[in-house]
């Protein structure tokens, strides 16, 4: 047996070639590999040795041999492929094991220059990935040093490789190329005519790994499954592990990513002491209806849960510290869909061993911190993306975060420092309500929550009625809202309910309008300079 190895990067290739040594099987290699295992003491035959042609024009041409491509292509089952190796003396290659020149990070890298991710173009590489796939009958092709125990421990038992281990890694195989092909794409057709790389490229290619089927849609009628990124970024969702409960459904994950978002921007924030708050978020259908933050999770819970314990029944709820036994307690009093946290205490998993329908989802968080991380490293999305007719629309991410000193008052009446903490607390949570949206809070809490209506002032007025359903009392409260005011009248509507401060965007070709209301009715408002739509 023939094994050909010629790997960028080098991680477990030798023992895999030790491994593959002591097997009898004949190793054949390229470059550095070759070098580093004869360094080692394995006997090793170079390509070019093999191919009786040298290697030229800096490396780019070494595998690109009928000798190689003969012996990977060819079906051993089939006489003519045999005898026209025979006839051109072409030993046949059993084994390939290759990973590729590493574009992805070369280009991750700042200051990548054009010709340095020309250079990190594999062309040999994908070439040879591809003839052993497409003949997985037989050759089998190993792209991850993951697999390299599996193969070492089907050649040692039998010889060689099963067919569904072959066919398993052929897929593999062909994954890779696919995933490559698609990061060089992406990269090159964003370059424009100067040079500069466009924010989003000519042709979008993306690639996800099915981690499972879902029970169903949306709906009954509707199939489903649940992909992720093949890089995710560290604390989102996909990254979480099950600790208990039912298999999670497509509108389960919906909610659940909503939540888990939400709870995120309280885990490092800029707003005061927030940052060493423990935050909790109930959602029910893709939106906040309470949000609180507490000296512990039981605190934070109780007041969350306090804003509309109605939508709270069956919610999907979310921690930004660990789950302790007396938050689970108190959670465990009501219907939960899922519950996520970073974290669960002993005493947490306790509580929930006599509920095991509950979904309990553990998920580290990553440090949202703005130290000029990139948004993935600090657990963020990029991109969002949405899917049209026969179309996708790609934005960048809503990761704007709005601090104490972008905040401009604009009445008559400056929020006090009490108010300015609500105003901030309120914007983060109506960042993630469905717009239209108007949220009202105080000390820390939700007070009532408006989301999804076509009217600003329909919003206001069920917020209202939300708050007074809970019997909670909007005297004094501050609120968001996520676009701005276009007339007096949605205004009116929040100071008439108890609002004494207001937190809006700005931008109106009324915005005079609505602050001379404001300051006729005798409250304070800031403006953002930033609108939070959410569709």
């Amino acid at each position: 047996m023939n094994a050909l190895i010629s790997v960028s990067d080098k991680t477990g290739i030798l023992e895999f070639a030790q491994g593959l040594h002591a097997l009898g099987i004949r190793i054949l290699s390229t470059g550095g590999t070759a070098r580093l295992l004869a360094d080692a003491g394995l006997p090793v035959t170079e390509v070019a040795d093999h191919t009786g042609f040298p290697e030229m024009l800096d490396g780019r041409v070494k595998t690109l041999h009928p000798k190689i491509h003969g012996g990977l292509l060819a079906r051993r089952s089939l006489p003519a492929h045999v005898a026209a190796l025979q006839a051109h003396g072409i030993d046949t290659i059993d084994l390939l094991v290759v990973n590729l020149y590493p574009f992805e990070a070369t280009v991750a890298r700042p200051g990548c220059t054009l010709e340095d991710a020309i250079e990190n173009i594999d062309i040999g590489g994908p070439a040879m990935v591809r003839s052993a796939a497409k003949n997985w009958q037989d050759v089998g092709v190993l792209t991850d040093a993951a697999q390299y125990p599996v193969a070492l421990a089907e050649l040692g038992a039998s010889g060689k490789l099963g067919e569904k281990t072959r066919f398993a890694f052929s897929v593999t195989a062909f994954n890779r190329i696919a995933q490559y092909d698609a990061a060089i794409s992406n990269y090159l057709s964003a370059i424009q005519e100067d040079g500069t790389h466009a924010a989003f490229p000519a042709q979008a290619n993306s690639s996800f790994v099915k981690l499972q089927d879902l029970r169903y849609g949306e709906n009954a009628h509707q199939c489903a499954a649940l992909y992720r990124d093949l890089h995710p970024a560290p604390g989102s969702l996909v990254t979480a592990t099950q600790r208990q409960g039912k298999e999670l459904s497509y509108n389960n994950l919906a909610d659940a990513d909503a939540a888990w978002e939400c709870v995120k921007s309280f885990a490092t924030g800029a707003q005061g002491d927030l940052s060493k708050s423990a935050a909790c978020v109930i959602v029910k259908h893709a939106n906040p209806c309470g949000v609180a933050v507490g000296k512990d999770p039981a605190e934070a819970y109780a007041k969350a849960f306090q804003t509309d314990p109605t939508s709270a029944f069956g919610g999907i709820i979310a921690f930004n510290q660990p789950l302790d036994g007396a938050a689970a307690q108190a959670v465990s009093r009501q219907f939960v869909e899922v519950l996520m946290a970073p974290a669960f205490t002993p005493e947490a998993l306790e509580v929930f061993k006599t509920k095991a329908n509950v979904r309990l989802l553990e998920i580290p968080l990553a440090s949202v911190r703005h130290d000029g991380k990139t948004a993935w490293e600090r657990g963020q999305n990029a991109h969002d993306v949405k899917r049209i007719g026969s179309g996708l629309l790609i934005q960048t991410a809503d990761n704007h975060v709005l601090r104490r000193e972008d905040l401009k008052v604009v009445t008559k009446l400056a929020p006090t420092e009490q108010q300015i903490e609500d105003l901030l607390f309120a914007w983060k949570v109506a960042k993630f309500v469905k717009s239209n949206a108007i949220v009202f809070c105080k000390d820390g809490m939700t007070m009532g929550v408006g989301a999804g209506q076509m009217s600003r002032l329909d919003s206001a007025r069920i917020a209202s009625i939300k708050s007074q359903h809970a019997k909670l009392s909007l005297a004094g409260t501050a609120v968001a809202s996520d676009a701005f005011f276009p007339f007096r009248d949605g205004l009116d509507v929040v100071v008439d309910a108890g609002a004494t401060s207001i937190i809006e965007p700005g931008g109106s070709m009324r915005d005079q309008e609505v602050i001379d209301a404001a300051n006729e009715r005798g409250v304070a408002m800031v403006f953002s300079g930033v609108r939070h739509f959410r569709h």
